[in-house]
């Protein structure tokens, strides 16, 4: 039997159930899941790696899940309509792609119907995510391995969970000279041809129409998906955005961010070749490092907070100085308090933090330095920090396209549970010693009153 010893020594490459590949299996099956794109990805990398060693085709298995935690029409409607992109990006790769609602019809049961030799799937670190890698181990009957193809540097080399980014930030950069270089992209030799009886609806926005999804949030009209529109958004941030990026990327009134958080949740781009894109720039070298900070060392420190930490989505996840000083001034007077309702309708009394909320309902997408201030004031106006961070995830994950993500999460953790942070001084009312943000000191740091004006002008179709 070939040895596949050659392709498990990658770091990237977790072997979740050993064995050789199945002789009889007529194809290795790649189970697309995080990483939705057919380029810069390491998981279809490894896929075809195997197929052409064992001279097999190989096939991409989508199953459509209803059920996905917190997900509803706004992403099911972002996600299904980028698969078109995919699907004709995996056949310049001679790569098959077979779309089912997984409901229905299971990984396990496709494997068996087009004969699968070997199972290759891509990592994502969120729980539930995490329980379908576990019990699909279990239930196939031929070798599974699980490949981290959305990050640069594989998880696996960073050991445990890290304090914060000055103790990642090395850790990243020993490996990045191994890790961040161009995908070649491989062609399968063997073509796949799908096997009669082996069905698959096309891919498009049809395939939500009998979905049983929850449909009370509307889809947006401002990102467009799919990994072509990713592109498109990559080299326009690169040559209209990124000079003066390290100087303008916390001014939430300038179009000084790249907005690519939605494709890379989705997995429509790869960070590397985000990060190759940026870095091979014609623009000032301190913005570039600045966006590499941020891409690299601050989103693999939340990926890494969520892998290792099973607490990631609550205070318990925090470091024990911040839930010591939470606790102190829990029963602080809160001269105002608002209900999940009313954050969410956006009606508290300060027009900066309702203009943000008001971002994130109307276009899917909020500026990252009001995150901060957009958490950090729903602690100050909810009885507990254990219910402020509850409420910040849930309407953070019900209306942001990049919801249910290892940045959301760290995020709020950050804002609320000073993770990744330190202890600041001198302690106030509510926050104790968590970082805070005041109305009046985060409206100094950019033109507040334009950045109001342009979001309520895009709430009412201005």
């Amino acid at each position: 039997m070939l040895s596949l010893d050659h392709l498990t020594d990658n770091p990237r490459v977790a072997v979740r159930r050993p064995g050789p590949p199945d002789p009889d299996g007529r194809s290795v099956v790649y189970w697309m899941q995080r990483a939705q794109r057919a380029s810069d990805n390491p998981a279809l990398d490894a896929a075809i790696a195997v197929g052409n060693d064992l001279g097999k085709p190989v096939v991409v298995f989508f199953g459509l899940a209803p059920s996905f935690r917190r997900a509803n029409l706004r992403h099911y409607t972002f996600m299904v309509e980028g698969l078109p992109d995919v699907a004709k990006d995996l056949e310049r790769r001679n790569v098959g792609f077979v779309i089912r609602r997984d409901d229905e019809h299971p990984l396990e049961a496709f494997c068996e119907e087009v004969g699968a030799a070997l199972v290759v799937g891509d990592e994502n670190p969120l729980r539930d995510a995490e329980r379908w890698r576990q019990r699909v181990s279990r239930e196939l009957r031929v070798p599974f391995w699980t490949v981290d193809a959305d990050v640069v540097v594989p998880s696996l080399l960073l050991e445990k969970e890290q304090y914060a980014a000055r103790t990642i930030r090395p850790r990243i950069h020993r490996h990045l000279q191994w890790f961040l270089v161009a995908s070649r992209d491989t062609r399968a030799r063997i073509p796949w041809s799908r096997p009669r009886g082996v069905r698959s609806p096309p891919p498009g926005p049809n395939l939500l129409d009998s979905l049983a999804i929850d449909r009370r949030v509307q889809p947006v009209s401002g990102f467009e998906p799919g990994p072509r529109a990713a592109r498109r958004r990559l080299r326009q941030f690169v040559h209209t955005a990124l000079i003066g990026y390290a100087k303008d990327r916390n001014r939430p009134e300038l179009a000084g961010t790249s907005q690519l958080s939605p494709y890379l949740h989705f997995g429509h781009l790869g960070p590397k070749e985000v990060a190759l894109r940026v870095g091979s720039a014609d623009a000032p070298l301190e913005d570039r490092r600045a966006f590499l900070e941020e891409l690299i060392v601050r989103r693999e420190l939340a990926v890494n907070f969520v892998r290792f930490n099973p607490s990631y989505d609550a205070l318990d996840g925090c470091e024990p100085w911040a839930l010591a000083t939470l606790k102190r001034h829990g029963a602080d007077d809160r001269p105002w308090r608002y209900t999940e309702r009313q954050l969410e309708q956006a009606e508290t009394h300060d027009p900066l933090w309702n203009a943000a909320q008001r971002q994130m309902v109307t276009a899917g997408w909020m500026h990252g330095y009001l995150r901060m201030y957009w958490a950090k004031k729903i602690l100050e106006w909810t009885p507990s920090p254990e219910e402020a961070m509850a409420i910040a995830i849930r309407l953070n994950d019900r209306y942001e396209l990049d919801g249910r993500d290892p940045n959301g999460y760290a995020g709020i953790a950050w804002a609320i549970g000073g993770k990744h942070d330190r202890a600041w001084g001198p302690e106030r009312p509510i926050y104790g010693t968590v970082r805070y943000m005041s109305h009046a000191s985060t409206s100094r740091k950019f033109d507040a009153k334009r950045y109001i004006e342009q979001v309520n002008c895009l709430a009412t179709g201005g």
